[in-house]
């Protein structure tokens, strides 16, 4: 079970400064949420805190994926790291082609699984990726390769292009590496779940 710490004060830095000192951390080793509590008759309104440590969190998704596999009868190997604010999950197996499922369907199962368990628990909304053998990063890879292709086609045509409607991650990714053309823009445009992304060459 997750623990979520509660700390109540004045300010909110009378609430954070006792919550680091009780904890012995630091503010980049916790999640924090904040809320105002509404002020009583002749009483002044307080901020409330709701702290998760990172490092339970790691510990609880270790947990998660030792249940997992014993509920799936494999040995599964996990590498948990937080990059950039998104929790990294690499998953190892011997069966690693069933842990991925067609076109990283099961992958992306466990990772939605997983995301629930932990707004289930906490509340907190986290940012976790899930990758099994580092499927996702050479599938990124590819994916960046096409897109780097498309826009060097709108460079020389002047075309813009619309692609096919995709996920919120894979449309970041997009507007990242347009980003990196000087002569070229990018926007989303449409309706989830058919929002997808368009390349426009703009003049200098």
């Amino acid at each position: 079970m997750l623990k979520v710490r509660e700390y109540i004060d004045k300010t909110k830095e009378q609430a954070l400064n006792r919550c680091l000192d009780e904890l012995e951390v630091t503010e980049d080793q916790i999640y924090l949420r904040e809320s105002e509590i509404e002020a009583k008759l002749f009483k002044a309104k307080k901020i409330k805190l709701e702290v998760l440590l990172k490092s339970d969190l790691l510990d609880y998704i270790k947990e998660y994926i030792k249940q997992l596999s014993l509920y799936l009868n494999m040995e599964i190997n996990s590498e948990i790291k937080i990059q950039d604010e998104i929790i990294q999950v690499l998953l190892v197996s011997d069966h690693n082609a069933l842990l991925i499922g067609k076109d990283g369907r099961t992958m992306n199962s466990i990772q939605q699984l997983l995301r629930q368990a932990i707004i289930s628990q906490t509340g907190f909304k986290v940012s976790v990726m899930v990758d099994v053998s580092n499927y996702k990063e050479k599938q990124n890879y590819f994916f960046e390769k096409e897109i780097k292709k498309i826009c060097h086609e709108v460079l020389k045509s002047h075309i813009d292009v619309n692609l096919d409607p995709m996920n919120s991650y894979k449309r970041r990714m997009i507007h990242s590496i347009v980003n990196d053309f000087s002569n070229l823009t990018s926007d989303s445009q449409g309706e989830e779940p058919h929002r997808y992304v368009v390349i426009k060459y703009k003049e200098d």
